[in-house]
């Protein structure tokens, strides 16, 4: 507001006495009226409002940085990837594990794609090429383990809010790692593969994302049985990519980094800004062939 020369001061004063009080109750209601308006409630919202463009998106809000890890911590070796902004508090972490036969590198685009949503991410490498999914499970928690405990960037993760994830026997890992830390918040197998289908025991809320074509480890076999075995009180949802084979999720792909990225946010996050794009399930969407969700999800 323009005052002209010739406003009375006394006007004046009074005037900014009543912006001053109208300033000072605005802010008292600043939870309820402004867009973030969850983080008053869960104290782990971070970034803005999500958009379908920006978690489809190559990177998002946060500016990342990284850091690499040598083995002899309990797994072969990672790369920590993280938001470098310190302003917001803690992140919650992810650790990811390839597949059998894999490193790091075949699964190395989480970290930046993850870590760019407001998480502290570390892509791994495991002892051993050809090591199994029990010990695969073994080797994400340490992973976890040591982003916060003994990392660099320990003080930017909440250790109360971690989550894992995996590709092929790494999703047979992540599950397994699940059923024994139902401390976890989420879980996400990427075309996992386990010879033991049996996951009615999870407490962990799981995304299970499987491929059509997958022949290493058949939907049929693998994916559509471990959504099937846990129980309808979890949440969990199960997206099966159209006409995808076992390896689609070694390439950056938007459609399961837009719904990774949503499962972490609602469950490691306990962001609700993010249900819209869970429930109800997806539908229409070219790139997936079939999506179950259990539905509502939990506030």
């Amino acid at each position: 507001m323009t005052t002209r020369s010739h406003t009375p001061v006394r006007y004046v004063t009074s005037l900014l006495a009543v912006l001053a009080v109208l300033a000072f109750l605005f802010a008292g209601s600043s939870a309820v009226l402004t867009p973030g308006a969850d983080a008053a409630e869960s104290g782990h919202e971070r970034g803005p409002d999500p958009t379908e463009d920006s978690i489809e998106a190559e990177r998002g809000p946060f500016a990342v940085d990284s850091t690499t890890v040598g083995s002899g911590n309990g797994f072969g070796g990672g790369t920590i990837h993280y938001p470098t902004d310190t302003s917001r508090g803690t992140f919650g972490g992810v650790a990811v594990a390839p597949g059998f036969m894999e490193t790091e590198s075949q699964i190395s685009w989480y970290g930046p794609r993850l870590a760019s949503h407001g998480f502290v991410v570390i892509t791994i490498s495991t002892n051993g090429l050809w090591d199994a999914p029990a010990s695969r499970a073994g080797q994400l928690m340490s992973a976890l383990r040591y982003v916060t405990a003994d990392s660099d960037v320990r003080d930017r993760v909440d250790d109360d809010r971690l989550a894992v994830m995996g590709h092929s026997m790494g999703g047979g890992g992540a599950l397994i790692a699940a059923r024994r830390n139902p401390a976890l918040e989420a879980v996400i197998p990427l075309t996992g593969w386990n010879p033991n289908t049996d996951f009615s025991d999870l407490a962990v809320p799981t995304f299970v994302v499987s491929a059509e074509n997958d022949w290493i480890a058949p939907d049929a076999s693998h994916s559509r049985p471990f959504y099937e075995s846990m129980p309808e009180s979890l949440d969990k949802a199960y997206m099966l990519l159209d006409g995808a084979g076992h390896f689609a999720p070694v390439f950056p792909d938007d459609t399961i980094a837009k719904y990774s990225v949503s499962w972490l946010k609602r469950f490691v996050d306990n962001d609700t800004r993010y249900d819209r794009f869970l429930c109800p399930p997806p539908s229409g969407e070219r790139a997936i062939a079939e999506y179950q969700g259990t539905c509502p999800l939990d506030s």
